[in-house]
């Protein structure tokens, strides 16, 4: 552990490579093409690589339906926007969201479709050039047959690691703030000790960080309520001090980037559309920094930077307005806005002395 942070200059955050989920602008009118122009005339230099981008896209050039494991179709679709990618000068950075992974029961047919998915995704990681896998903290859908034992957790992830090793490929491994076993970046950090693969690392994110620890859209306040106002900040501050002592930057694989609106309603505590509240409010009510959300995220992003991490900070924006029913907006200016926002956040955070 160490005993000091990093400084934040603002010389070293100029490195910082800036990327954008491909899956967080835009609307299904929109083609890929014109997202990806529009992310990378904002000034992105790459790309989070969204599944369902590929299924859409394999369909369009195929002209018919792809189903989620029509791999041979997928990895096509996925070769061809590695191309666009490289015409338009992005990197696929990652590809996400690999979820509802480990956990499964052994012998389970369950398990064995997970495994087989994931033989898939590493073939679609060939096909679109990219090393990174990102892994969600299984969710809660499926919690009647899913377990939350961590050592199952654990032999599940350390057998994917070997897998994406043996293609020299890297997993980050995400904590969702309604996932069964890993709701926080202290579980995940934990499991990925315990996973101890040196191609394992993290994928931590503002809005999951914060919306769990701090917020909750269940409450009038948009905060944790069964602890007071005071004590809710000190165990805040307490986190995110332990997470720049405990976490070695070189175990940080990208920071995503989101804030999320205050409901003007709060979200019934039930579950919607298979979704646990916080995971319908990460679904729709994610707006950009600095555009009427009310997480501390510049909390989770300094403590990130304090560890010495200078690596992807990744804008991924589910804004469905601040009443979750929608919003229209212009693709390019859109990208632009989160570019000069994403630049704000990173000038707001640094030390102002240097």
């Amino acid at each position: 552990m160490t005993t000091s942070s990093s400084p934040i200059t603002l010389n070293s955050l100029r490195k910082i490579p800036l990327s954008y989920a491909s899956c967080s602008i835009g609307k299904t009118s929109d083609s890929l093409q014109q997202r990806l122009e529009a992310i990378t005339n904002a000034g992105f230099t790459a790309i989070e690589l969204s599944f369902p981008d590929i299924k859409q896209y394999a369909e369009q050039l195929l002209d018919k339906k792809v189903g989620p494991d029509d791999f041979d179709e997928l990895c096509q679709a996925a070769r061809e926007i590695r191309k666009l990618c490289q015409q338009l000068n992005l990197e696929i950075m990652i590809l996400q969201p690999f979820s509802n992974f480990e956990g499964w029961p052994k012998g389970s047919s369950d398990r064995e479709k997970a495994f087989s998915k994931a033989k898939g995704w590493i073939q679609l990681m060939n096909a679109c050039g990219t090393d990174l896998l990102q892994v969600g903290s299984t969710d809660s859908s499926s919690e009647e047959k899913i377990t939350t034992n961590r050592d199952e957790i654990v032999i599940d992830l350390r057998e994917l690691a070997d897998m994406l090793a043996e293609e020299n490929y890297r997993m980050a491994y995400e904590n969702w703030c309604w996932s069964t076993h890993a709701p926080t970046w202290k579980d995940v950090w934990e499991i990925v000790k315990q996973v101890d693969r040196p191609n394992v690392g993290l994928c931590l994110d503002t809005f999951q960080t914060a919306g769990g620890e701090w917020g909750d859209p269940t409450t009038a306040s948009g905060l944790i309520e069964h602890v007071s106002k005071s004590e809710l900040d000190r165990r805040w501050k307490a986190s995110m001090e332990d997470l720049t002592a405990s976490i070695p930057a070189e175990k940080i694989y990208l920071l995503q980037i989101s804030d999320a609106y205050k409901p003007k309603t709060p979200i019934e505590k039930k579950i919607k559309n298979e979704l646990l509240p916080r995971g319908q409010w990460s679904h729709d009510f994610r707006p950009m920094p600095y555009d009427g959300g009310y997480l501390p995220i510049e909390d989770v992003a300094k403590a990130v930077l304090k560890t010495g991490f200078r690596g992807y900070f990744s804008m991924e924006i589910f804004d469905s307005g601040p009443d979750g029913t929608g919003k229209t907006y212009n693709l390019g200016h859109f990208a632009k806005s989160a570019m000069e926002n994403m630049q704000r956040l990173l000038k707001n955070v640094s030390d102002k002395s240097t």
